[in-house]
């Protein structure tokens, strides 16, 4: 497998009702710049979007913002100086394709219909044998086991006939996402991480 140079976080450019999703952005943020890694993200400064970026940023990482340009002035004013690199598409499926190239990997934390279309979109390419890049849902506080738990169902009701290619992790501990990403590239099973494909 490839080594890791960079990951990709999903998340809402809204902050959501529990503090604790900001929280848990702004310190993955810190994680995976503490690591040496890039983080590559949808270049909003809002929401838990923002605080990946601040957390990556504030501990001197290199941060790629990709973003579609219809979105600039709603979720990323004056954001071009803050960041190393940014990437304007011309729409979001751009977006996604760019985010796709430049990422080793896929973290995905609390967000809406596009965080969650975004995670589902690297599952289903993975299991369409596209790529074998690590994905892992950051459950915090739970949020994605109704996600987790719809996917069991899936797989029960005979509709995932391919799970040994979709290997997300799913992690409640932010302090164990970056670790377990690591760990996929030396084929370890990361202490404190359950692969979904071992339910599925």
């Amino acid at each position: 497998m490839k080594m890791i140079d960079s990951i990709c976080v999903y998340c809402g450019s809204s902050p959501g009702r529990n503090g604790a999703y900001t929280e848990a952005g702004y310190k993955l943020g810190r994680a995976i710049a503490t690591a040496g890694l890039r983080l590559v993200y949808g270049g909003g400064t809002r929401g838990i979007m923002g605080a990946v970026s601040r957390g990556a940023l504030e501990a001197g990482g290199k941060v790629t913002g990709i973003i579609p340009r219809f979105l600039i002035d709603k979720e990323a004013p004056d954001n071009g100086d803050a960041l190393d690199e940014l990437i304007v598409t011309d729409n979001m499926h751009q977006r996604k394709h760019a985010m796709f190239e430049k990422s080793d990997a896929f973290v995905t934390l609390p967000g809406g219909i596009g965080t969650l279309e975004e995670i589902v979109e690297m599952m289903t390419w993975a299991q369409l044998g596209h790529h074998a890049k690590p994905m892992v849902f950051g459950n915090i506080d739970g949020f994605w086991s109704p996600m987790i738990g719809l996917i069991d169902h899936m797989k029960a009701q005979g509709f995932i006939h391919t799970a040994n290619k979709v290997r997300p992790l799913v992690i409640d501990t932010i302090d164990e996402i970056v670790p377990a990403i690591l760990a996929t590239t030396r084929e370890l099973r990361p202490e404190g991480a359950d692969a979904v494909i071992g339910k599925l």
